[in-house]
């Protein structure tokens, strides 16, 4: 196994040296370089011999040439905190002319932090792909090799031509980026190309530069929506959000009465009436509500489908068709899950109530936002590094909600699949009237929603935004 690891790494080193070396005319000479030789094995064929001759020569000669390239670059990357998966970016570079040359026809190209996979990694990559498939091919196991390497890359840079530069001055160019995955995405530096008089090989300058940038999810838009659910009474005043402890909404002052506790008293009324003055207080009330996004990933979850065995719902009336979805469409999922999560993290009206994200990875974590404790831009944050949870039972993140309930005026659910344990948590907050809105991300058509109950829908992976906008119409 350690074997076909090295043996990928160093494939994937060598493709992208070729690929970032070797100009598109230089690829069309490699391959005619190739066709020349297989024709030129026949020794009548002298002229398919002379072509070869003539084009590895050339080859040769660029080669030879790129190592003249010695010049002194430096450089400036302004990027922003945030970029979003499926939004393009664009940003400045200055490149600095170091050298008293005039420099043209150079080109420039972000670099990545190493992507590759660590061994524990595509041993676990290695054992989900047994899973799935009974034999594995190595060029199938390559395959996913690079889509792992996507997505730790997490994004793709274009290549960009450099203005002119005069002797000692500076240029600017824009650089734009295609964020694929969310995440942190880091970059090492950037690299001034130079291809050889014949534009076949490229010759490099790297200037080291690092920086980092976050990549939020995927958001969708959501139409205008208004959970039902009053004002509910919350142990301390959110104006206060450095305090630790309970505090209540000051009322008035009156005199002290035996067991009154002493951290209730008003010690500068004290001190001007000469005798013992409390504050009358009262409990805070605004409306609070919970983003539940589930995380787990198990082989129990299931998804709507066609073809598979009924299962009653919370009421033992109704059925639906479920099966186990794979684990490549569990990744996807999940992924679509945290998008709409992200939606209602940034769209969700949070000036005069408060949103709690839930969700369970290595712990249990819970996030407010709204009315001083946050803002949306720091769940985003948050949402963008969520990792799947399979080491856990989904009862965690049960018990997670059930303690904060008496605090909360309506519950927003995003599942990855509808059951049981599921289904038990949606049924608790049922009996203790909380309004809710159930979200379930499926794989395949929808065609059992109906037996799901009010408020309580499917959305298709791949018509997210289509489900979003017809099904959410009747919450509003």
């Amino acid at each position: 196994m350690k074997f076909i690891y090295r043996l990928f790494c160093s494939l994937y080193a060598v493709q992208q040296w070729a690929t970032r070396r070797f100009t598109t005319i230089g690829w069309g000479v490699l391959v005619l370089i190739a066709l020349s030789a297989l024709v030129g094995l026949d020794t009548k064929q002298t002229r398919a011999a002379q072509i070869f001759m003539l084009l590895l020569a050339m080859a040769i000669v660029a080669i030879i040439y790129s190592l003249r390239f010695r010049y002194r670059f430096s450089a400036e990357r302004i990027l922003p905190r945030f970029a979003t998966v499926g939004s393009k970016l664009q940003y400045p570079i200055f490149i600095y002319n170091r050298t008293n040359k005039k420099q043209s026809g150079l080109k420039l190209l972000e670099n990545f932090a190493d992507p590759r996979p660590n061994y524990a990694q595509f041993k676990q990559m290695l054992r989900l792909e047994r899973k799935k498939h009974r034999f594995i091919s190595l060029s199938l196991l390559y395959y996913q090799w690079l889509k792992a390497i996507a997505r730790q890359r997490k994004a793709t840079a274009k290549t960009v031509d450099i203005p002119t530069m005069l002797p000692d001055g500076k240029t600017k160019v824009t650089v734009e980026l295609e964020p694929c995955h969310r995440g942190s995405m880091r970059l090492t530096g950037v690299t001034v190309a130079r291809p050889d008089p014949f534009g076949i090989f490229n010759a490099f300058k790297t200037v080291s530069l690092a920086q980092s940038l976050l990549i939020l999810p995927k958001r969708y838009q959501l139409p205008p929506l208004r959970l039902s659910g009053g004002r509910s009474a919350q142990s301390g005043d959110v104006a206060l959000t450095s305090s630790v402890g309970d505090s209540e909404e000051f009322v008035s002052l009156r005199d002290y009465r035996p067991g009154d506790p002493l951290r209730k008293i008003h010690w500068r009324s004290w001190a001007k009436t000469d005798k013992p003055v409390i504050k009358e207080e009262q409990n805070e009330y605004f409306v609070r509500h919970a983003l539940i996004l589930d995380t787990f990933l198990t082989k129990k979850s299931v998804s709507v489908g066609k073809n598979s065995s009924p299962v009653f719902d919370s009421n033992s009336k109704r059925r639906e068709n479920l099966q186990p979805p794979s684990l490549h469409q569990e990744n996807k999922i999940l992924e679509e899950a945290i998008s709409v999560a992200a939606s209602f993290a940034c769209d969700f009206q949070t000036q005069e109530s408060l949103l709690d994200l839930m969700f369970v990875g290595q712990e249990a974590y819970c996030f407010t936002a709204g009315r001083g404790l946050g803002n949306a831009e720091k769940m985003l944050e948050i949402l963008a590094g969520v990792s799947a949870c399979g080491d856990r039972q989904f009862d965690r993140l049960t018990q997670t909600v059930l303690s904060r309930v008496s605090l909360l005026s309506g519950c927003i659910c995003i599942l990855l699949a509808w059951d049981e344990a599921r289904k038990n948590l949606v049924n608790h907050l049922q009996t203790l009237n909380v309004p809710l809105l159930v979200l379930i991300i499926a794989e395949e058509e929808d065609t059992t929603e109906k037996y799901y109950g009010d408020n309580i829908h499917c959305l298709r992976v791949g018509k997210i935004q289509e489900d979003l906008t017809i099904k959410l119409a009747s919450v509003i």
